[in-house]
Order: C-alpha cells, then structure tokens, then sequence
C-alpha cells in the first residue's frame, strides 16, 4: 500500500484543515450540539458542495472516486476540530452500506441525493443483545400482502435524530445469530408505526433508539437480494471503524499539542510546568501512544484494500484495539496534566477525552475486538 499521499489527498488535508481554522471554534462548536438540530444544515451543505460526502464514494453515484485513505483525511481534520455533524453516520455508515448491497438503481438515487447534500441516510443496525456483533440482528420484516411488516427494535442509531431515511438491517429468514437471511429496509421516518427517541451520547453527539411496530412496507422498500446483506454490512462496519479511528488519532494529536501549549505556559513554585522532568515523561509517552495510534490506522487502511474479508475483519479489528485504548490513555493524561482546568466543561481537553472515550465503545468496544482478533487468528 502506498503511504504517501497524492497531489490531491494533500490539497484535501489542506482544505480540511483551513474549513475547521475557520469555522469550528470551540464556542461555535458548543453552541452548535446545544442547539434544537445539533449540527450545522450550512456547513453540510458545504460539505457536499466540496465533494466530502462522496469522497470514498464511485463517480457513477456522484462520488469523487476516492477511497478510504480520503475518508480518514478528511475524518482526521474533523477529529482535531471535534466536528459534530453527522459524516460518519451518513457519508461512511450508510453510505458505504447502500454502495455494497443496493441495486444499482437504488445506489443511484439514494447516494446521488446524500452526495449533493439533499438526503441524510442512517444505518439502523445495532441491536441491544448484539454487543458489536454484525451478525446478531432480531429485529424481523415478514413477507406480507405483496410488501412486509417490520417488527422490532434498533438502538444508539448515529445520525438517526437528523436521518432523512433510515436504512434497517431486518430479519427475513434463519436464527438471531445466523449469517444468512439478513435483508435491508428503506424506510422512512414518518411511517406509522416507527417510533424514534433521540439523547445525547457522552461525547455531546446524537444518537437514537428505533422501535418498529407493525411498519408496513412495499417491496420496494427492499436494498438489494432479500437476505443477502451480512457481507455489505460488515465492509460498512469496516469502513465506519477505520473513519472513526482516523477521527481518533487527530483528537489525539489535538490533545497532546494543546497540552504541551498548557505546560509550556503555566508556572508553579517560580518554573513552567515543562521543565519538570516527570511531566516530560508522561508527555513523551503520550507521544509514543499517538504516533502508534497513527501506525495502526495506516494498518488498517491496508486491511481495507484486503480482497479476502476475514483478513479485513482481523486488521481492522487490531487496529481498533490499539487505538480505542490508546486514545483514552492519551485523553485520560492530558485530563490530568491539565489538572483542574482539564475537567471543566469550560475548556476543550476534557471534550476530547470523552470524544476518544466515545470511539472507543462505538462498533465494538476493546474486548468485543480483541475476541474477534483472536478467533480470525485462530
């Protein structure tokens, strides 16, 4: 895999990073998750009017023909802004879901209408007892009057406060836990029968709870080959994973730097905090943690272009272990360097711990992965 960026990926880290000098202070930043919708209409159509929401995406839905190496550019940037619209839910989630296992009629209205910024897709898969597992799905859609009736509940759906449509993994044959017989769903938020209950996660992000009770659907309502959709779940598990990683080791980089910025700045008993040796020490293993955080994103970009899917699944899922625990160790020491001033709501440091926190336990937390690995390995 080449490691060097392109002409273009480089003028797209430019771009990135000049969006949020200019636009995402941290009091707009606040006043934006305090508002009634919790992100920015304007700044996501700006988004679309730069490509950003097709960048991983082919040119034949409107995409620029990017991959995930132009995601994770664009997700690092965002991580060291801790930018709060909805891009991994949407561009990423179900983005990358729909590309995999729509028609290509399908692919071309829906992803066309997300790519210009019409349509905010959100993919409704996890499920209370599935623990991370893309194969655990309950929730049940069964074969009636020429259509379906969708039974069932969905939970911490990214981006579901604000989706426009929501695509639902649903059961059309076989157990709770099996491969096959998993289906997707088109389906609407106003439809009777769908009951939507939006919170704030840690991190000041939303989320929702999804409850289906007797929602009909047409058949057309159906992506792609009934019971045919674990693969193009689990490469859109894989690609989210890698996005928030990347967002992760950005807020980790924005971190470690503003910290220094703190010890460099604040004195006690007549010297600056950076002239004490054990603060010097504690600095320099967070820097390791975070250039090792950033190792094991590129290994999991790697993984990304892996045509066999269990290599795919095991890189990736070792890079979310290093850096989910990673990323709380280095947010956990800028908390402390910073003492008293780290826990204030007031002050940015603590924000970002809780962002890495929140990454952490998305997709699968630290042990759901390290199993994982270890079974793939096995």
């Amino acid at each position: 895999m080449k490691l060097s960026y392109s002409p273009e990926q480089l003028a797209l880290q430019e771009a990135v990073r000049r969006f949020c000098d200019k636009s995402y202070n941290f009091l707009a930043r606040n006043k934006r998750l305090a508002s009634q919708e919790g992100f920015s209409r304007e700044h996501w159509k700006l988004f679309a009017e730069l490509g950003w929401l097709g960048a991983a995406l082919p040119e034949d839905v409107g995409g620029s023909g990017g991959s995930a190496i132009d995601t994770a550019i664009i997700m690092d940037g965002f991580g060291r802004a801790l930018v709060v619209e909805p891009f991994v839910a949407s561009a990423v989630f179900a983005g990358q879901v729909v590309n995999a296992g729509a028609s290509d009629e399908q692919r071309h209205d829906l992803l066309g209408a997300m790519v210009r910024g019409e349509s905010i897709l959100s993919f409704a898969h996890g499920e209370v007892e599935s623990g991370g597992n893309t194969e655990y799905v309950e929730t049940r859609a069964t074969p009636a009057d020429g259509g379906y009736v969708l039974n069932g509940h969905k939970t911490v759906v990214l981006g579901g406060p604000f989706a426009d449509t929501f695509v639902v993994s649903a059961r059309t044959s076989g157990e709770v836990a099996s491969r096959e017989g998993i289906s997707l769903f088109l389906v609407k938020p106003d439809t009777p029968g769908v009951e939507c209950k939006s919170y704030r996660l840690v991190d000041g992000s939303r989320a929702a709870d999804l409850s289906f009770t007797d929602v009909r659907l047409p058949a057309q309502a159906l992506l792609g080959r009934e019971g045919a959709a674990i693969d193009a779940i689990e490469l859109a598990v894989d690609h989210a994973i890698v996005a928030i990683c990347a967002e992760a080791c950005g807020a980790m980089d924005a971190a470690l730097w503003m910290t220094r910025d703190y010890l460099k700045t604040r004195s006690q008993y007549g010297a600056t905090l950076n002239t004490y040796q054990a603060l010097q020490h504690r600095m320099a293993d967070m820097l390791v943690e975070s250039e090792m955080s950033r190792s094991m994103l590129y290994q999991a970009l790697s993984a990304l272009e892996q045509e066999d899917p269990a290599l795919r699944r095991k890189g990736v899922a070792a890079s979310k272990v290093l850096i989910g625990q990673r990323g709380q160790f280095v947010g956990a020491n800028a908390i402390q360097l910073h003492g008293g001033m780290g826990v204030t709501e007031e002050y940015m440091i603590g924000h970002y711990f809780k962002r890495l926190v929140s990454i952490s336990t998305q997709f699968g937390n630290v042990e759901f992965h390290l199993d994982r690995f270890g079974s793939l390995a096995a």
